[in-house]
């Protein structure tokens, strides 16, 4: 086992401005004394293990178990939820830089390692999964009540968070890789869980399809990058950037930046290839609030933090042109995604298509250069949509229905799940002081800065994403309307969902109103602190305002407002004629929003058909008559020589063996006449035998 101190995103440019090879005025701050051995890292690799390990365990003997696994998985992320939160404390007051790894094969020059990172980065993600996969968890128990394959659930669950830590504890490309794919592997598992309906099986298709796609940039961009750097950690490869190094890195520096970054949009939904996550819908609703909150989608963000300085670019050498491309995609990914879930019925793809426009908002920010920014609305995000996406289990589970037509007027009946729905709605549109105000604030005033900095896309994607934030605020507000106010359109019997859901709200709506308050400009940012482990940054293009920038904020704050009003006008007022108002419809817009913008329908025409069907049909002519052909070669040759060996068997070996117990047979007849019993006879062949022995003896 091998024990680096590991050199993060942020420690690596801090070193170098130290060192002077890169400094600018003003320095990059001074790095954070912190932990950098003992048992508190060394140990930190049960949090990859220990969830994979509950998979193992629930696999094999989950159902011999008195809550058929639950306990196993629960308990797992218990350790997790605890270990993270220790890290994320220590983090906080001491700081930790480390990296562990362990050397599993030599491959040329490369060498393959399995490890597990301790630094801001992946503690602030270790805090997310396990605290939040707790709550998950918790929830999980009574949502999957009598699902005919309970056990096999939390055991797919359980895979799905262990993927994701090995894929943000990874120390190298290799190894997020196999998290990457793990994460992949279990989310298929989750969205087709209910596979005797086959639009689930379809769903869990398309996901596992176009993410796979997606995947041949990441795969290649790794290439690039590895082969280019002569390693695949990301220390080495930072430690490139950094120094700015002119070489086959910087040669190829565009194309490996953006193949990369191709497979970050596969994962995190960003267009155009969003179309595979309001579809993810089909699994249960636990699995949406955490692959929506702390996992799947959000390793595209994570990947893009991971490899920041190499899209930052200070020198100009490597990937900043990127960012152009990262901030566009972003910018019309958050407005795009938010008209779709303006027309939607079923609840949980209104807030799918939130996410997606949210991740767009996350992967803007690191277009913009703003990595604090970015990562701080992750972090906010995963308590605020896991929260919701929780509520509206919490819904479903009560009115037996996903469709909003078939809710309403279940404030009064469902009250804790009301009040935290609301919790949850306040901080997704960023309304003060709940925790996305300050992180949505932080990233519209970051792609503020840099469009005033001379990144021109930014202006663009300014007025973009507060045209998102209106958006936000009028469909949450027509969900809140059409779920919890008015008269009740179901025919199930609502109720108050039982306490393990319950208790699960309750947790995730307190870290929904408060956790914005460990980033406030000019006040208090130690989230800017811990995340980097380090001092704050200046001159790296990571801005960090001193105060709020007031005139956005009331621009914005005024935004989310009107919208608030003419949702509630829409869709809030009195019951009478409300039922006419459900069905508000903008003629041209409406039918473009409702087909989704005919992507889908473009995909499939356009590309999965004729692409599929001459592929179909070369397919199935080489399956008929090449591998059909020899493979009935294969069968004709097997059976041939099947009647050779018993005809060989039959003919020769048996009869080998069968004349050669004839011959021992009649050999045994002919002695058995001499074994009569009688000893007189016995004494005359002893004599006639001793007789003949001196007799050879002495003639010999």
């Amino acid at each position: 086992m091998m024990h680096r101190i590991f050199a993060s995103t942020s420690q690596v440019l801090l070193a170098a401005g130290e060192e002077g090879s890169q400094a600018t005025e003003g320095g990059y701050g001074t790095l954070v004394p912190g932990i950098t051995s003992g048992p508190l890292v060394e140990w930190a690799w049960l949090i990859i293990v220990v969830p994979l390990i509950a998979a193992f365990v629930i696999a094999f003997w989950g159902k011999k178990l008195p809550m058929q696994g639950w306990e196993v998985a629960w308990g797992s992320m218990g350790f997790v939820a605890i270990y993270g939160t220790v890290l994320f404390v220590v983090n906080a007051t001491t700081g930790i830089v480390y990296e562990g790894a362990v050397e599993i094969a030599k491959i040329g020059d490369f060498t393959l390692e399995w490890g597990w990172m301790v630094d801001g980065l992946s503690i602030m993600m270790y805090f997310l999964i396990g605290v939040v996969g707790f709550l998950v968890f918790t929830y999980a128990k009574s949502y999957m009540k009598d699902d005919v394959r309970y056990t096999w659930f939390f055991v797919s669950f359980s895979l799905f968070a262990g993927g994701m830590l090995v894929l943000v504890a990874a120390p190298n490309l290799i190894q997020l890789i196999v998290g990457w794919e793990l994460v992949g592997v279990a989310s298929y598992l989750l969205i087709a869980h209910y596979w005797e309906d086959y639009a689930n099986v379809d769903a869990g298709n398309k996901a596992f399809m176009v993410n796979k796609i997606a995947d041949i940039g990441l795969f290649l961009g790794v290439i690039i990058m590895a082969v280019s750097v002569g390693s695949f950690r990301f220390s080495d490869i930072i430690d490139v950037v950094v120094r700015g190094e002119e070489g086959m890195l910087s040669q190829y520096a565009f194309w490996a930046g953006l193949l990369i970054f191709i497979g970050a949009m596969g994962k995190s939904a960003q267009f155009p290839f969003h179309v595979w996550l309001p579809d993810a819908m089909a699994g249960p609703t636990p699995v949406s609030a955490l692959m929506h909150a702390a996992t799947m989608v959000t390793a595209g963000v994570y990947l893009l933090g991971r490899l920041f300085p190499f899209y930052l670019d200070v020198d100009g050498l490597f990937a900043g042109d990127v960012r152009n491309i990262i901030v566009v995609v972003g910018g019309v990914t958050l407005l795009l995604s938010g008209f779709l879930a303006i027309v939607q019925n079923d609840i949980k793809k209104v807030l799918a298509y939130s996410t997606v426009s949210q991740l767009g908002y996350m992967v803007a920010a690191m277009g913009a250069g703003a990595y604090t920014a970015g990562l701080f609305h992750l972090f906010t995000h995963a308590f605020f949509k896991a929260l919701l996406f929780l509520g509206a289990g919490a819904v479903i589970h009560a009115v037996h229905s996903n469709n909003m037509s078939d809710m309403g007027g279940l404030r009064k009946k469902m009250p804790i799940t009301f009040w935290t729905f609301i919790i949850g709605t306040l901080a997704l549109i960023g309304i003060f002081p709940f925790a996305g105000f300050f992180s949505k604030d932080e990233i519209l005033a970051s792609v503020r800065y840099a469009g005033g900095s001379g990144q021109d896309a930014a202006n663009f994607i300014l007025v973009l994403g507060i045209a998102g934030a209106f958006i936000t605020a009028l469909y949450m507000t027509r969900v809140v309307a059409l779920t919890f106010f008015g008269k009740y359109r179901g025919h199930a019997e609502p109720h108050e969902a039982p306490r393990m859901m319950t208790y699960p709200l309750i947790g995730l709506a307190f870290f929904a109103a408060v956790a914005g308050w460990i980033n406030v400009p000019g006040v208090y940012t130690g989230f800017t602190t811990w995340l980097a482990t380090r001092d704050p940054l200046t001159g790296m293009g990571d801005h960090h305002p001193e105060s709020f920038d007031w005139l956005l904020v009331f621009i914005v704050t005024l935004v989310v407002l009107a919208a608030v009003a003419i949702g509630w006008w829409l869709y809030g007022r009195d019951a009478d004629t409300r039922a006419e108002r459900d069905t508000f419809r903008i003629p041209v817009l409406w039918p473009l929003f409702e087909n989704l913008y005919y992507i889908d329908e473009f995909y499939m025409r356009g590309i999965v058909r004729p692409t599929m069907g001459p592929i179909a049909r070369v397919v199935l002519w080489w399956d008929m008559h090449v591998v059909d052909g020899v493979v009935n070669l294969v069968g004709l040759g097997s059976v041939g020589l099947a009647k050779s060996v018993r005809s060989f068997d039959q003919n020769v070996v048996d009869g080998i063996f069968n004349e050669a117990g004839a011959v021992i047979g009649g050999a045994g007849s002919i002695l058995r006449r001499s074994f009569t019993g009688r000893i007189q006879q016995y004494a005359a062949f002893s004599f006639v035998g001793v007789v003949i022995i001196v007799v050879v003896s002495i003639i010999l």
